[in-house]
């Protein structure tokens, strides 16, 4: 068991907090409408997971970087904290891009 693949997540996860804190760009703006876009991006990645799993196509195979919990069969703990990591950074990267593209039309 080890904890490296989470602590990685963790700190990659915390630098996207400071994205976000120091440009206002998910939570900060708009925390409600973050959280919810959040939890819909979250619930189709984990639907997107379970059906993968169902079908055989995602399979769990142990890893000397992962900490070795399963939250269900073929479903690390690590997966759910890359789903949140993945949803994060997509919020964070459509939402600085559109900031961006409506800088470039104003000016």
């Amino acid at each position: 068991m080890s904890v490296v693949y989470p602590a990685v997540l963790l700190v990659t996860a915390a630098c996207l907090v400071v994205l976000d804190v120091r440009f206002g760009l998910v939570f900060r703006r708009l925390p409600a409408a973050g959280a919810v876009a959040f939890a819909i991006g979250l619930g189709f990645f984990l639907a997107w997971d379970a059906a993968g799993i169902g079908l055989g196509v995602f399979r769990h195979l142990d890893s000397r970087w992962a900490t070795g919990i399963l939250l269900a069969p073929d479903f690390p703990l690590e997966e759910l904290m890359f789903l949140g990591f993945l949803s994060y950074l997509t919020l964070i990267l459509l939402s600085g891009c559109r900031r961006f593209w409506d800088r470039g039309r104003r000016e």
